[in-house]
């Protein structure tokens, strides 16, 4: 179900159009997604304390009055439809330069491969010869074409010869062939006996490349993992492979549940929030604690970099949100305006802007520089729990309890595109994929759904995790294969396959909810935080 702004209508990305071919499932998917479990009706509340309803706040600021988005999509209101405790936390670090979904094939186009009497049906490539060209091997036909189109330009060139020569300049030609063609079988027959020989010796490489100039018509490209062979309709299988991360390191220090974990977009430290009002910093790569970041007067639920790596953002239930320094852990400075607890932070691309999400239902954009205010969105009628920019920095979307994720053209502040589930479950979690083209939402019926935003279709959905009370983070990871990972009420972590949705890895070792997960950029480290009885960072390493 899809609800469009009549007035601005679909904007499209500017951003970089990285390959990312993500085809959709049928018309159906979306009306018969996967059962969601109900979400009951819960009082909203941070994962502190009950919220103080109706206070507002003496430095609240409106600097813009815009109008709410027309459009009325939502056929159901839902009033405190879940807990807050463990915040919406939103993956704000810079966009990995790996596009998350190349070759991407629909679940429509698995499900009716073959199937089709009309579908062509392409065969298996050939297996890779021993010959020269990439496993190419010769023919007399092959050297009869190349002795006649070398004749016919000999004829092109001299013109003036009569029919006799010609004849006799196609005759030695063909001479030439025949002895080519004889001398290529010759050659080809001893270098099979060769090969035969070698093989009687030394046992086969399967892995070892064959063929001394390869060809683009049979060179197989080398990937790591297994590979299953082409299916029905000539498409190559998906690889088997399965990541194995292990639990490296277990980081503890805060006093209280974790709220966020992220890493800085140069992927040399490791920030995470808390409820104990502080933020932590730690080596990404060897766990050792580096420093804690004090001011808040309340607990935090969401932190973010800057672009560079210098600066950190942290969203607060004492309604603020504070800008730092990581150099010298400094406050530099303290955001206000928002008129109840702020639930989710995130820099745009250049960092020069800060969006934020809050339980007063509106998302505030502020200027870095001045720290003002400079647009104050009425973005939902719920909590807003999670705010994000697309790649080229043009474009927000926004989550909340409402059931509704909306995208939002930064520069007009007018809503351009609302998305909202037949089922209208609370959205805990949303964010744009690294090239921008579809955004992944974790709802509180214990799914994850990939949309294309551009066309409202629901084209994949992820489930066997437990999610219906916090909001859990969820996330791309690029660096090791092309996973969605995900944090889960049953202490546990999940990886799914993107593309066919399999339950790939489910990481233990925590002993509470798993609230937030982020990955790595640039190498195979996945970190996560876990709530009150755990109070731990963990860092999971797969060597590939």
């Amino acid at each position: 179900m899809i609800a469009e702004d009549t007035e601005t209508g679909a904007k499209r990305d500017r951003g970089s159009e990285s390959p990312m071919h993500v085809e959709e499932e049928p018309q159906s998917a979306t009306s018969t997604l996967r059962e969601a479990v109900e979400s009951p009706t819960i009082a909203k509340k941070p994962r502190h304390e009950e919220p103080a309803k109706g206070s507002a706040s003496e430095d609240s600021e409106s600097d813009n009055d815009f109008e709410a988005p027309k459009e009325s999509t939502a056929t159901t209101r839902r009033v405190g439809a879940g807990k807050t405790i463990g915040g919406g936390k939103r993956l704000s670090a810079s966009v990995s330069r790996n596009s998350p979904a190349d070759g991407i094939t629909s679940d429509e186009e698995e499900e009716s491969s073959g199937s089709s009497d009309n579908e062509e049906v392409r065969p298996p490539p050939p297996p890779a010869g021993r010959g020269k060209g990439g496993g190419k091997m010769f023919s007399s036909k092959m050297l009869a074409r190349k002795a006649l189109a070398a004749k016919q330009q000999n004829g092109d060139d001299n013109s003036d010869e009569s029919d006799d020569g010609s004849e006799g300049s196609a005759g030695s030609a063909a001479s030439d062939s025949n002895k080519q063609t004889e001398d290529g079988v010759e050659a080809n027959k001893e270098k099979n006996s060769a090969t035969t020989n070698d093989q009687q010796t030394e046992p086969a490489k399967p892995n070892e490349q064959q063929s001394a100039a390869p060809s683009a018509d049979t060179t197989t490209p080398r990937t790591s993992g297994t590979q299953t062979p082409a299916n029905g309709n000539g498409r190559a299988a998906a690889t088997t492979e399965k990541p194995d991360y292990v639990l490296k390191y277990s980081l503890v220090g805060h006093r209280k549940g974790i709220s966020s974990v992220k890493f800085s977009p140069d992927g040399n430290w490791l920030a995470s929030s808390s409820a104990d009002n502080t933020v932590k910093l730690w080596n990404a790569y060897n766990g050792k604690y580096d420093k804690t970041l004090e001011g808040h007067t309340k607990g935090l639920s969401d932190v973010t970099w800057s672009s560079d790596s210098r600066y950190l953002a942290t969203a607060s239930d004492d309604k603020t949100v504070r800008i730092w320094d990581r150099e010298s852990g400094r406050a530099l400075k303290v955001l206000r305006g928002h008129t109840n607890y702020v639930f989710c932070v995130c820099y745009n691309p250049k960092s020069t802007l800060l969006a934020s999400g809050s339980f007063d239902e509106t998302v505030r954009v502020w200027d870095v520089h001045t720290g003002k205010c400079i647009r104050t969105l009425p973005a939902h009628s719920d909590p807003v729990t999670s705010v994000h920019f697309n790649r080229d920095g043009t474009m927000i979307v926004t989550g909340s309890f409402d059931g509704l994720i909306r995208i939002w053209d930064i520069t007009t502040g007018q809503c351009l595109k609302t998305i909202v589930d037949d089922k209208n479950p609370p959205v805990s979690f949303v964010k744009f994929s690294p090239n921008s083209k579809f955004i992944l939402a974790s709802t509180l019926d214990s799914t994850l759904r990939l949309w294309n935003y551009h066309t409202g279709k629901c084209l994949k959905v992820y489930k066997g995790h437990s999610n219906a009370t916090f909001c859990c983070f969820g996330t791309f990871s690029v660096t090791g294969g092309k996973w969605i990972v995900s944090g889960s009420e049953d202490h546990c972590i999940y990886l799914w396959n993107l593309q066919n949705r399999e339950i790939v890895q489910k990481l233990q070792g925590h002993s509470d909810v798993v609230l937030c997960v982020d990955c790595h950029p640039l190498k195979n480290i996945i970190a996560s935080g876990s709530l009150e009885k755990d109070k731990s960072v963990k860092i999971w390493k797969y060597d590939c």
